[in-house]
């Protein structure tokens, strides 16, 4: 099928390049002229696992191309995605839908009779509505089905969701929309992928409820982590208890610093949004995010208990500064609010990310960056994993304790076993579990008094 796709950020780019992966023909539409050279010239702007290699080989393969004429990719296209930014709105939170009626705006007088208009974008209930009536008003002359197909890829992860996705939500009006999309997804179909037709309204609603409860699971496990080190039980036992009953699952309940991302925080505030403005509050959301902000804010607090309460002067290795492992995205992560606080209360820090220090020097560019983690651990007082990247998991404990000026470690994604640490002569904070101090050898300087 020949797709037109109108965004190629980090949807855009990862759908159009699998789909091309699949035999599509398609064109990427972007509108922004330094990310268009950069992606003509063979760069990715974004970094996703296998991304520039798939990209590549359907660039090479004369499937997949990029251009700025939006007219020429749509005209001849027989499905139309729009992939561009629904960013959170000032003021209230809710979802900022400029861009997608701007698409749609542009789109109409192009579109083809007969092409399926998909709203990839997340949007609120109702968007779809608002979508079809720009296009019938810009075409009128033309029978054009909109759909709504939300995209469930986590960042990391994206390429194999895409091609081993759960499930496939479409949402479509029309036989010849439903049949469009069955044909544009005919290749998953080899695998029991269900493709799940409902109506546009309750597609994109499936979206928001679905990130919105995965909020709701982590936010859940995160305060069980507090219950458990006031109680003296270990979180991560509880979350394999929990985790085991198929009707919870273990998906989603590692303890951690709170959510973050491009996803989850907006999603969140958007659907109590359109609650609010449907008059049907969605009170355990509200919680969520409310408990979600005071668990971020409460990480720096509990580097600052580690270090006895006393942060001014010292130096705090930060090791992690995306939001999750395997992405170069900051956007609502931990580290922004650690980092800040840190600073703020007279520390020094110096920082380490494999992907994510470009993006944090525009945001503090009086940090120290280091070129790994044991450069940003040197002389430090305290080390804090803040994301869980795999170069972290399996870090030379006897090397850090030479070149640190304190065994200490705060560890907020519990990487470690606290005993495993604690051997090396390390005292080593974690959530949901009790501080673990050294033993079999003599702690070099330890500070740490619990948290």
């Amino acid at each position: 099928m020949r797709v037109a796709i109108i965004g190629a950020g980090y949807v855009g780019l990862v759908t159009g390049a699998c789909l091309a992966e699949f035999g599509h023909r398609v064109s990427c539409v972007e509108a922004d002229a330094e990310r268009l050279a950069t992606l003509e010239a063979g760069g990715i702007p974004i970094f996703e696992p296998g991304l520039a290699g798939l990209v590549a080989r359907n660039v090479a393969a004369g499937r997949l191309v990029f251009t700025g004429a939006l007219p020429l990719a749509v005209a001849d296209a027989e499905i139309v995605m729009i992939a561009v930014g629904t960013p959170a709105r000032h003021g209230d939170g809710g979802a900022d839908l400029g861009q997608v009626y701007e698409a749609a705006r542009l789109v109409a007088p192009a579109v083809r009779d007969g092409a399926v208009v998909v709203v990839k974008s997340t949007v609120p209930v109702g968007t779809g509505d608002d979508v079809e009536r720009i296009i019938r008003s810009g075409a009128p002359d033309r029978s054009v089905h909109i759909v709504s197909n939300p995209e469930f890829l986590r960042e990391g992860a994206a390429i194999e969701d895409f091609k081993h996705p759960d499930r496939i939500v479409v949402g479509a009006e029309s036989d010849p929309a439903r049949e469009a999309m069955a044909e544009l997804y005919r290749p998953l179909m080899l695998s029991p992928s269900p493709l799940l037709f409902v109506s546009r309204r309750t597609a994109e609603l499936t979206k928001y409820a679905a990130n919105s409860f995965l909020a709701m699971k982590v936010t859940f496990i995160n305060q069980i982590s507090d219950l458990s080190e006031a109680v003296g039980a270990d979180a991560l036992e509880v979350a394999r208890g929990i985790g085991l009953d198929p009707r919870i699952g273990d998906k989603y309940l590692n303890p951690g610093p709170g959510y973050g991302g491009s996803c989850l925080p907006k999603d969140t505030v958007a659907l109590i949004r359109t609650a609010a403005d449907a008059g049907a509050r969605v009170t355990l959301v509200e919680a969520t995010v409310d408990a979600n902000e005071a668990r971020k804010h409460g990480m720096a607090r509990r580097v600052a208990l580690a270090l006895g309460g006393e942060v001014e002067g010292r130096t705090a290795a930060i090791l992690g500064l995306t939001f999750k492992a395997n992405t170069d995205d900051l956007r609502d992560a931990v580290s922004l609010e650690l980092v800040a606080a840190l600073t703020a209360a007279g520390a020094h820090v110096r920082a380490y990310d494999p992907e994510g220090m470009a993006a944090a020097h525009a945001i503090f560019p009086d940090l120290t960056y280091c070129s790994d983690a044991y450069d940003a651990a040197s002389g430090a007082d305290v080390l804090v994993i803040a994301t869980e990247w795999e170069a972290f998991r399996a870090l030379d404990f006897e090397r850090l304790g030479k070149i640190m000026s304190h065994r200490l470690v705060v560890d907020l994604r519990n990487l470690y076993w606290p005993q495993d640490v604690a051997r090396y002569g390390f005292t080593y904070h974690s959530l949901g579990r009790t501080v673990a101090r050294p033993s079999g050898r003599a702690s070099l300087k330890a500070v740490g008094n619990g948290s």
